[in-house]
């Protein structure tokens, strides 16, 4: 069971606080069916001192975000897209914009 999308791969928020953003994706989380996405639906985070190197205070860190939230983003068209998946003749896969066709 897949998710269509893998950790570095680069989408666009589509719903949300966020819509139009993009991102690079941190954590897949397979069960949950959510994703964290670099600099995405920040929350803040009040933490405790951990000792000399690890100062306490208030961090703002990325939340999970829905994958139905997310679209691939296609570098040709400049946007969230949505993808198919074409297999070559030596059984890989490969997921390719179904606008232009390009792969992603």
């Amino acid at each position: 069971m897949g998710l269509g999308v893998k950790k570095g791969d680069k989408v666009e928020i589509v719903a949300g606080k966020d819509k139009g953003k993009s991102g690079k994706i941190l954590v897949v989380n397979y069960t949950k069916r959510n994703v964290i996405v670099d600099g995405i639906n920040l929350v803040k985070k009040h933490m405790r001192q951990r000792g000399e190197n690890a100062p306490g205070g208030i961090k703002e860190i990325p939340a999970p975000v829905d994958v139905s939230n997310v679209a691939l983003y296609c570098s040709k068209c400049g946007k969230g897209v949505k993808f198919g998946v074409k297999l070559l003749k030596d059984k890989t896969k490969i997921r390719v914009c179904k606008k232009c066709q390009q792969t992603i």
